[in-house]
């Protein structure tokens, strides 16, 4: 189907880029201060300047009026956009301070513009049909925006609103602060690292005291929970890994929950989930109850039955065990798979060695979709770790790509895209950063399939800014679909004959294929009872914003108790470092609606060449290319010709763990 005249693909031969260049980042801590202040600042102003012309000098017509918006969404989206990444990226913490205050700045006038009543009087008078399809859809947008932010109540409600936002936007900064920041340490003994691989035990030599620390970070936690045969030990990581941020951000989230709720129903809504949801495909707060329960109900049979076997190779350790949490359950699951599915994880990892993996992950995905990646050696960066990249398409400048893939003191500690810059067709490339926290030399499968996921996000940012609009450039559709595309990507981190092209074990074998074949095997062991943690933690996200307890932790416990498949650690907090209640909010069942769709999505792929032109070309153009100039459902109709349904996910969810033969 043909995508709407506003929107140009990627594939477009004729350049539009008009000798657009990225942005030239600063190459000493001085500069950045400086940049960061006037990126900020500069941008601030400007859409300060632009929105009182509309009020003080309204446009003669409604199409100029619309532009006129446009701009003052730019310049905001450019201030917001930066202050959000160095805030989360930036080794120097005065200058992270420094771009969250930018970014509070930022928040606080784009709250003021929605409540801006001369401002909001001005679109309200426009009729959709005195401008084009795609200003008209901004259009829309923009005034759901007013309404959503209390733009027609009264003037003590909006002042509230306003305080209420503000707050908001602070209380997140510094929950995420508090993440961002805790890294624990926990003291071992050499001998408490048996089982790990030799390179990690490397990496951890004796210390004076003839003690070894393991810190909370994923490179650590992860093959430690997997891999150490002391379960003391892996219980005291668990523990550390599930402590970080506590207490500090206990408090900070009580308040942060208690102010959205209040903001929600000053607008007249039942509760925070239902004022976020509005804007999402699933459309109301009482339809993620319903969708957890039914994921809850659908994976029953198989999870538990997943969680059993897991206990049973427990009681062969331990034979009094009665039950298993999380603190084994990594552990015992390596083990199931390497005893029944013969699947030795630590033999795998050693196809997987970091360079090689985002080589290949360039490799492939720029023959996916078309790109090429070329290294820009010379461009500045904020950390001698970040390589950048520039985007083409048929020699066409597209953007620039940045990858901050390790580790750091005060750095973002899970995984995430983040935008630089907006793409604005004619006017601005897009940039977007990857922020992740994967080892330097050998990675787990797990981390690469992480490692393609996010890398979605990247791709769509990138692939989708060649829009008009920049309400709707990049990565913006619904917000329960955003996870759709990632997902769809992860499933290339399972193909053989992708694997092979880039991962090989030291001595340049590739992975052999029929050891790729009982990974797959192996994956679908499990997927029952971590459906089940996921739909634990999306009710976590529902429920402390649908109906707060008096105690988060205890709250944790009951929730646990009712949709988890394991059992409550007692000492543990989990949700103070639950990076997505500040996020996602109540919408953490996004990632298992997504995952519905691109099992869907997937479908219209052929396994037996991922990498066949013509679906993938549709695919981008159909789906990543218009960014979110059209609502998701009718993208994936675009693509698959019909509406999306969940017969794709079902048969996965079905599909039974089949361990191999004779073992």
């Amino acid at each position: 189907m043909p995508l709407p005249t506003l929107v140009r693909t990627s594939l477009d031969l004729v350049s539009d880029t008009n000798g657009l260049t990225p942005l030239a980042l600063p190459n000493n801590l001085a500069d950045w201060s400086a940049w960061i202040e006037a990126r900020c600042a500069d941008g601030l102003a400007e859409a300060r300047r632009l929105a009182d012309q509309l009020t003080t000098s309204p446009p003669a017509d409604a199409t100029s009026l619309m532009r006129s918006w446009n701009e003052v969404n730019i310049a905001l989206s450019c201030a917001f956009s930066a202050a959000g990444l160095i805030a989360q990226v930036h080794p120097d913490e005065d200058l992270r301070t420094a771009a969250e205050a930018s970014e509070q700045q930022a928040s606080k006038l784009a709250t003021d513009l929605t409540l801006d009543v001369e401002l909001y009087k001005l679109f309200a008078r426009v009729e959709a049909n005195d401008v084009d399809p795609g200003a008209a859809r901004v259009l829309e947008h923009t005034l759901r925006d007013f309404r959503r932010a209390g733009v027609d109540k009264d003037e003590a409600t909006r002042g509230r609103l306003r305080e209420l936002a503000d707050r908001e936007i602070a209380l997140s900064q510094l929950i995420s602060k508090n993440t961002r920041d805790s890294v624990l340490t926990v003291r071992l003994r050499p001998e408490q690292l048996r089982g790990l691989p030799w390179d990690y035990v490397e990496a951890h030599p004796v210390d004076a005291d003839g003690s070894i620390s393991v810190t909370t970070d994923y490179p650590d936690v992860y093959p430690f929970l997997s891999f150490a045969t002391d379960r003391v030990a892996r219980r005291e990581m668990m523990l550390a890994f599930n402590n970080r941020a506590w207490p500090a951000n206990d408090a900070l989230l009580v308040e942060l929950l208690d102010l959205r709720t209040e903001h929600a129903r000053l607008l007249d809504y039942d509760g925070w989930p239902d004022f976020d949801a509005e804007v999402k495909m699933i459309g109301s707060g009482s339809a993620i109850a319903e969708f957890i329960d039914d994921i809850v109900t659908s994976t029953a049979e198989s999870g538990q039955r997943d969680r059993d076997g897991l206990l049973d190779r427990l009681r062969q350790d331990h034979p009094g065990a009665t039950t298993i949490d999380r603190a084994d359950t990594l552990y015992y699951a390596e083990l199931v798979r390497r005893e029944q599915f013969d699947v030795d994880a630590q033999l795998v990892r050693t196809y997987f060695d970091f360079s090689n993996v985002r080589s290949g992950l360039l490799d492939i995905t720029g023959r996916l979709f078309g790109v090429q990646y070329t290294p820009t050696d010379d461009a500045a960066v904020w950390h001698d770790d970040v390589a950048a990249y520039d985007v083409r398409a048929d020699g066409e400048l597209l953007g620039r790509i940045y990858l901050d893939l390790h580790p750091r003191e005060g750095k973002f500690k899970h995984a995430a895209q983040f935008d630089l810059v907006a793409g604005i067709a004619g006017q601005q490339l897009p940039e977007g950063a990857l922020v992740c926290n994967f080892p330097r030399g050998l990675m787990e499968h797990r981390d690469v399939v992480t490692l393609f996921h996010e890398f979605g996000h990247l791709a769509h940012h990138i692939l989708a800014g060649k829009q008009q609009w920049a309400r709707f450039s990049g990565v913006a559709t619904e917000w329960d679909f955003v996870e759709a595309p990632s997902q769809l990507l992860e499933e290339w981190a399972w193909n053989a004959d992708v694997l092979s092209t880039f991962a090989t074990n030291a001595v340049g074998a590739p992975i052999p294929g029929d050891l790729v074949a009982k990974m797959r095997a192996a994956d679908q062991f499990g997927k029952g009872y971590l459906a089940r943690t996921q739909m634990f933690y999306a009710a976590v996200s529902y429920w402390f914003h649908q109906d707060r307890g008096s105690d988060l932790t205890t709250q944790v416990r009951q929730l646990q108790e009712r949709y988890d498949l394991f059992p409550f650690i007692e000492g543990s907090h989990f949700h103070a470092s639950f990076g997505h209640l500040t996020t996602y909010s109540s919408a953490y069942y996004t990632y298992m609606w997504s995952l519905v769709i691109a099992k869907d999505m997937f479908s219209q792929f052929d396994t037996a060449d991922l990498l066949a032109e013509e679906v993938a070309t549709r695919y981008r153009n159909t789906v990543l290319a218009p960014g979110g100039s059209k609502d998701a459902a009718d993208l994936v109709a675009d693509f698959l010709g019909r509406p999306y349904n969940a017969d794709a996910f079902n048969l996965w969810l079905a599909d039974e763990a089949k361990p191999s033969s004779g073992r």
